[in-house]
Order: C-alpha cells, then sequence, then structure tokens
C-alpha cells in the first residue's frame, strides 16, 4: 500500500511511501477497538473520589444519651451514618479504574483504527513538518494549503519539537502526538490523520505483525 506525499504548499509530489497492509489495510477488528479505547479512557480517570466513612469524622465515641428512659430511640456514636454530622455509608473510596487489555489487542486495535482511516480517505502525508520558528500562523497557513480548515486533525509526527509544539498548541481542534505513542483513541478522535514521513514509517514499523 502507497500513500501520495505533500508538500508545504499543499500539492501533490512525485513521491510516495509504502506502507503495510497489515497495518494500514486489515479488517478492523470492533471488539479490539471497543476494548482498547474502553480501557485507554478509564486510565484518564483520576479515581481520588473519597468521602468520610465513620471512622473519619471527628466526635467522641462516647454514647450521646443513656438507652432507656428518654423516649428517644437508641443511638451508641454521634458519628453513626444515620445521624447529622455522621460519617457516610458506602461512599465512595479513592481507587484505580486500570482495566487490563493484552499486547495483542492493542496492536490489533491500533492497526483497526488506522485501517478505518485508511478506508475513509482521512489520512494525509506531508513531506516534512520542521518549522524554523515557533509560529501559529505557518500551521494555518500549512492548514489552508491542504483544505483542513476547520476540521478535527490529529498531527503524528516521528519528533514533536518545540518549534512544533508551540506552533499548534493554540490551534482549536488540533492534536500533536508522536507517532509511537499514538493510542486508539487518539487515531480516531479526529477527522484527518497528518502524518510526516518518519512518522508514518515509524507507526508503520511498530505495529507491523
Amino acid at each position: 500500500m502507497k500513500f501520495e506525499i505533500y508538500n508545504k504548499t499543499g500539492e501533490k509530489t512525485n513521491n510516495s511511501v509504502e506502507v503495510s497492509e497489515s497495518v494500514f489495510g486489515v479488517q478492523p477488528n470492533e471488539n479490539c477497538v471497543y476494548l482498547a479505547v474502553k480501557s485507554e479512557l478509564a486510565a484518564l480517570r483520576q479515581g481520588t473520589s473519597a468521602s468520610k466513612s465513620r471512622s473519619d469524622v471527628s466526635g467522641t465515641g462516647k454514647k450521646p444519651f443513656r438507652q432507656k428512659g428518654t423516649g428517644r430511640s437508641r443511638a451508641g456514636s454521634l458519628r453513626n451514618p444515620s445521624r447529622v454530622h455522621g460519617g457516610t455509608a458506602f461512599g465512595p473510596e479513592p481507587r484505580q479504574y486500570t482495566l487490563k487489555v493484552n499486547k495483542k489487542v492493542k496492536r490489533i486495535a491500533r492497526q483497526s483504527a488506522l485501517s478505518q482511516k485508511v478506508l475513509t480517505n482521512s489520512i494525509i502525508v506531508i513531506d516534512d513538518l520542521k518549522i524554523e520558528n515557533p509560529k501559529t500562523r505557518e500551521m494555518v497557513t500549512l492548514f489552508k494549503k491542504l483544505n483542513l480548515t476547520g476540521k478535527k486533525i490529529t498531527i503524528l509526527a516521528k519528533d514533536v519539537n518545540d518549534n512544533l509544539w508551540f506552533s499548534a498548541r493554540n490551534i482549536k481542534n488540533i492534536a500533536l502526538i508522536p507517532a509511537q505513542t499514538a493510542s486508539t483513541y487518539d487515531i480516531l478522535d479526529s477527522q484527518i490523520l497528518l502524518f510526516d514521513v518518519d512518522g508514518i514509517e515509524a507507526i508503520n514499523s511498530q505495529l507491523q505483525n
């Protein structure tokens, strides 16, 4: 499989980059994609929500009043969850939301996501993404010449340097990610995948069976 290479002026060059069918041409496996995305989104959760149980709230351990003869229902503690200012019963506690997914499933999911983008013609390869000065205007101009203005774009480059990062960070709906670390969700959460030649070769080499 080959992708045509564009230059920074938005024109096709005479060159192309060849990638493996086993990475960009597989039959998308929806179940693997579901498992991978579910795991990736779960890993983003902090899991720090917490409430105070009866052992955490302030208050004495003394019985508030005698057992019988007061006309009130018996009470053994001021910190009982049924009382005002008492602890919380069965409240949230810090936890890990991590879901284990096998390496093979993760690889198939990324291959499926890339192949799905190929089916919808949503992959563009550019010869070079190097920027001499960190200027947002240069990136905006590049997107205009590629007719990508207003679209949600994920840029997958092999090397994300400071100039490229500062040029892209303030543009709406633009994500800049090193190609080798792009997750299944990163790939799917875009309308267009914009690779540089080194980036698409890197992810192709990484995901080959």
